[in-house]
């Protein structure tokens, strides 16, 4: 397309729009297009911040006349960058904030821009939280979309078996609903196949009662003492109940006021754990985890459901750079156990670190073709985190280290990846998200939903 046609195509679509339309020379330019990974930096040609559904509708519709590439943003937390695109179009969900609870009912229903530090807040208002992310800048709707993990998951499934349905805005521009009973294929879809369907609009969840207070935190040991941290671990989690989960890291904490102050800036192993019941028969479950070895710290204690929730917050923000690798694990072997100690302890950068997810419960009861999302019977999840900051000028050494640790972890890998720890990895790794029936299926509905590909920028499965 000609400048001046385009130039016309844009302003055209601009008075189309409630919301703003920002193109590259925008006062607001550079920061529309920032994202939570610093790492990547593009350059769409224009940036539809979308108030409402109409504007999304619209959007989709001037890309698809127009043959642009649409990047869908609500979060703008995926560390693959498909937040964000070259020389095309990004639809910005992020101004669509509209929360609704209804305690009597135990749901509730939010647009696409809302993250989930602002769904928390609404929801705890009435003692009530569905299976959300561990960061509260993480939006709602990617992490939905790719499965979902979290806190509550071993009480109450992944975040995708608490959606009740979901307005999406299809290729070809419509609007429609998909639940249980409603347009059910597209429902099966997007619990676990990421955006590929269409642009989703608003979720409703399921909610169940949890907090305002929780028996939740972490504990700390040096390091070295891993080894035998994380084989008692083994056989603690082996015999939990589903009310608890835990996830345990290994890194280089930042300075807490809560730590010691002669562990900072030196690697530890930290348990963490979440009793989603009532914190006084949590005290009795997690009192063998809080007695083990020769702790530096134990904040696992009663708090605020939020303030579990945001406890990741200084460790992940926005602008740092960032590298993933993840695989999925069965129960944790003493092989593996040295394999996570020996690389944890080769970090490369010190912001960088490996987080470990305890699966089960009842993610694991839901039938392995019920939902999209597929890692039903794998105990643990692996996210080896390369992170840095943008002076630093050592990136292909940390991207390095992730790698040859991803690589060490395959001996003891399941069989699938996790959808939302995937960088730009290829179509055999997305296809590793799924079974072979499973995949086969999300082509066939992406065929009748989004034939020509239209959104292709995400973990993509061509129709």
């Amino acid at each position: 397309m000609a400048t001046a046609q385009r130039d016309l195509a844009i302003e055209r679509l601009a008075g189309s729009l409630e919301g703003e339309l920002i193109a590259p020379g925008h006062a607001a330019y550079d920061e529309a297009r920032r994202i939570w990974n610093g790492a990547i930096d593009r350059r769409p040609a224009c940036i539809a911040r979308c108030t409402g559904v109409a504007d999304v509708v619209a959007a989709v519709r001037f890309a698809r006349e127009h043959d642009l590439l649409v990047a869908v943003r609500s979060g703008g937390h995926g560390v693959a960058g498909h937040a964000v695109c070259d020389g095309g179009l990004v639809v910005d969900l992020s101004p669509m904030k509209g929360i609704r609870v209804d305690p009597a009912a135990r749901s509730a229903r939010a647009q696409a821009g809302v993250l989930w530090g602002e769904l928390d807040r609404e929801t705890q208002l009435f003692g009530l939280a569905t299976v959300g992310g561990i960061v509260t800048h993480t939006g709602i709707a990617g992490l939905t979309l790719g499965g979902g993990i979290g806190w509550l998951m071993r009480k109450h499934g992944a975040t995708v078996d608490n959606l009740l349905s979901a307005d999406v805005v299809t290729a070809q521009g419509e609007i429609v609903t998909a639940s249980e009973n409603e347009n059910p294929d597209l429902f099966w879809a997007i619990r676990g196949g990421g955006g590929n369907f269409g642009i989703v609009t608003s979720l409703e969840y399921r909610l169940h009662r949890v907090g305002p207070t929780v028996l939740a935190g972490p504990v700390f040991h040096p390091l070295e003492d891993a080894p035998a941290v994380l084989r008692f671990y083994r056989e603690f989690v082996a015999a939990a109940p589903d009310e608890l989960t835990t996830i345990f890291d290994l890194s280089v904490p930042p300075p807490f006021p809560s730590l010691p102050e002669e562990v900072h800036g030196k690697p530890v192993v930290m348990v963490g754990a979440c009793y989603a019941g009532p914190p006084d028969e949590g005290a009795e479950v997690v009192r063998p985890l809080k007695q083990f070895g020769r702790p530096i710290a134990d904040l696992l204690e009663p708090k605020p459901y939020t303030a579990l929730q945001a406890m990741f917050d200084p460790l992940v923000p926005h602008g740092w750079h960032r590298y993933w690798k993840s695989v999925e694990l069965p129960p944790l072997t003493d092989d593996a156990i040295d394999t996570l100690v020996e690389h944890s302890l080769a970090l490369t950068s010190p912001k960088s670190y490996c987080i470990v997810f305890q699966l089960g419960g009842a993610l694991a009861r839901v039938g392995q073709d019920e939902t999209a999302f597929s890692q039903r019977d794998a105990t643990h999840n692996v996210n080896i985190n390369a992170v840095w900051t943008e002076d630093d000028p050592h990136t292909d050494r940390h991207i390095a280290w992730a790698r040859a640790f991803f690589d060490a972890m395959q001996p003891h890998a399941g069989r699938r990846v996790y959808l939302n720890f995937l960088g730009d990895e290829g179509e055999d790794r997305v296809r590793q998200a799924y079974g072979t029936e499973q995949y086969e299926r999300l082509v066939e509905i992406k065929r009748k939903y989004d034939p020509t590909n239209l959104f292709r920028l995400n973990q993509n499965i061509e129709p």
